[in-house]
This record gives C-alpha cells, structure tokens and sequence, in this order.
C-alpha cells in the first residue's frame, strides 16, 4: 500500500516546503522493535525532548573541480565519470531531499558523513539546496586519504552546542605507508545539558581481499574502543555514539571483539558499548553487493544510552534504516538495492549506493 504524506517543515529558521511519498514495503522485523524507516518512521516534531542523530555515506561526493593533490580525474567533466556541474547540482539536491525526509518535521540535529571531498562540498550542500534555511554548521578537515574523501558532520547549532571535536589519524604500526580517512570524534552539548560524544568512522575497505585488509580494520576499531575506554574511566555514564560506514558486518571481528561489544542488550553496564545493529543483521540491509543486502552503516552506542534511569537514552533502545522507496532501485533481475549515482561507470542518476541510519534520543530534565 502506497501511504504519501507531504511534510511542510516549521521552525526558527525552516520555510522549506518537502513533499514526497514513502512506499510502505513489507519487512522483517526482529522482536516487537521496527528497524526499518518505511515501517514505523516517526516524523513528529521534537520540541526539546529529543534529538535526531544520522549518518550517511554519501557515495564519492565530489566537486568537479581537479585537485592535484588527490586522485579525482574520475570525477571531473571530462574524467570517466563525465561528472559535471550539472551532475553534481543534481546529487546535491538529492542528498538535500534525502536529510529534509530523514527528519520529518523537524530536520535532524547532528548528522555524520563519509566519502565527501572536502569542505566546499559540504558548504554547497548546506548552503545552496533546500538546506539553506536550516543554518547547519560544518565540521571537516582534508584527511590524508589518496582519493580524497574524508568524513564530516554538519548540526544545527539552534539545538546542538558544539564544544569541541578532533580529528584522529590511523598509522598503521603494519603499513606506515597507508593512507586512510581520519575518525572524527565531535563533544556536543545537547538541551538538556547533557554531553555527547560522536564519533564518526569510515574504515579501510575490503579492496584488496578481506583476508589482507582485515588487520587495518582491527586496528581502527581497537583504536576507537581505547578512546571510548578514555571517556568512560573519566566518567563511567558518559554519553558515546559511535557511527560509520565500517566495512565490516556487525558479526565480524572488528565490530565484535576489536569494539569489544556486549551482545545481550539485557545484561548492559554503563561502561560497556552495544551495537544497536547487531539484531538487524539477518534482516535487513544499508548495502547490496551481488544482490546480497549487508549493514555496514551502524551505531554503536555505550550502555547508559540504554538504560531507563538515564537522563540521555536512546529511544525504543534501537536504530532504523532510512530505506524509503525513493532511496531503492529494483534491478534487471528484480532485486532491490540502493538507488545509487553510478552503477560502475554508468551514470544512473540516483542518491547513493548506501541508506542512511538515524536514531532518536530522548531527553529528560
């Protein structure tokens, strides 16, 4: 059944206008709790209480300029991709579309990227598509990536208070000559007073063999774990999401041990991390490679994000793919998969080869 709803979005700083329709597919859903956006999306406004998180890989947002410095060629006008400015407004105003509907009535508050080229990227995303009026600020550094693409966040300053963040380069003690995306670690102050830590990660891929580049995704998840462990010895109720797109499944190595996860989200302490995507695992997907769906995009939140008592917790304890039907495709063979900007070197005019993920949380006073 076809359910569409035109959003009309208020507030301070809104006078954008989205509609759009959202096709209500039939999904698994694991337990009583609703994993997938098209099943149980909520698009009321948020007040005070609470505050929306995503992240998003935005699939090689790249201007079109050339850079020397960077392997882009692929992404100029007359590079491979044929990508041009018209191209590149199109995209723009996609991902616009895309983070307007993520929010319903109310855009969300703090948002994670990957695969973006550089600031200029982000600016024209929050300045010259339907964002504008929502005033995000941006946090981004050029990492020392070969292809160029870094990891970011944009928030809105009306509810979010930036404190600090820093930027975290991988060596890898194995491979000193590999150069891979920093990790982005962000101190918000949210409305209630409260602190949160968000991390935002895109780890080395599988390019190469997944036996080979298994180590370097390791390393990156014990290096994180040692910042969470940082955080939480100064203070055991700290505030920690974790987020990215991890190049690992929630049941693999890096996520299980080198994160060093709880799996029982009804045995948590404070001090301990929980994958929230863990029980999607065998039910839905952020990314399809050969027709098989995987979540490689996820949240991993420490355990006083889960507990009652907690003045900051996660709603329902869960996350929720953002899988509307404008973000999928269905292919040649019937599969559906992300509706994605390049489907090899063919131009096909989608938003990314990945969904997003949000999660809500609830604020008390």
């Amino acid at each position: 059944m076809i359910n569409q709803s035109c959003f009309r979005y208020y507030g301070q700083k809104i006078n954008a206008v989205l509609c759009g329709y959202f096709l209500l597919i039939s999904v698994h859903v694991y337990g009583q709790k609703a994993y997938l956006a098209s099943e149980s999306f909520d698009p009321s406004p948020r007040n005070e209480d609470r505050v929306r998180l995503a992240f998003y890989n935005v699939e090689n947002l790249f201007d079109y300029f050339d850079d020397s410095l960077t392997i882009d060629e692929q992404f100029l006008p007359r590079g491979d991709h044929y990508w041009t400015k018209a191209r590149y407004t199109e995209k723009q105003n996609k991902l616009a579309k895309t983070i307007l509907a993520m929010g319903g009535w109310d855009a969300p508050e703090l948002i994670g990227f990957c695969e973006v080229e550089n600031r200029y990227v982000l600016e024209s995303l929050t300045q010259f598509t339907q964002l504008k009026s929502l005033g995000y600020e941006i946090i981004h550094i050029d990492s020392r990536d070969a292809r160029g693409i870094d990891v970011a966040a944009i928030y809105r300053p009306d509810k979010l208070k930036l404190l600090n963040y820093e930027y975290y380069q991988l060596n890898f003690p194995f491979d000193t000559a590999s150069r891979t995306r920093d990790i982005l670690h962000t101190v918000m102050e949210l409305p209630n007073k409260d602190t949160l830590h968000f991390f935002v990660n895109h780890w080395p891929s599988k390019f190469g063999g997944e036996f080979e580049t298994q180590p370097k995704r390791m390393f990156a998840a014990q290096f994180v774990r040692a910042k969470a462990d940082s955080l939480l010895k100064l203070n055991p109720n700290a505030h920690i999401v974790i987020t990215g797109d991890f190049n690992d499944e929630p049941e693999e190595e890096s996520m299980l041990n080198g994160l060093s996860v709880n799996t029982d989200i009804n045995a948590l302490k404070p001090t301990d991390l929980y994958n929230l995507m863990y029980e999607l695992r065998f039910v839905a997907g952020t990314h399809s490679f050969e027709n098989k769906w995987g979540i490689l995009d996820q949240f991993v939140v420490s355990g006083n994000l889960l507990l009652k008592q907690s003045r900051t917790r996660v709603r329902d304890r869960t996350a929720q793919i953002f899988d509307m039907d404008f973000l999928i495709m269905e292919g040649a063979t019937g599969a559906r998969r992300p509706f994605r900007t390049y489907q090899g070197p063919k131009y096909i005019g989608g938003y990314s080869d990945h969904l997003p993920i949000i999660l809500d949380l609830i604020l008390a006073y």
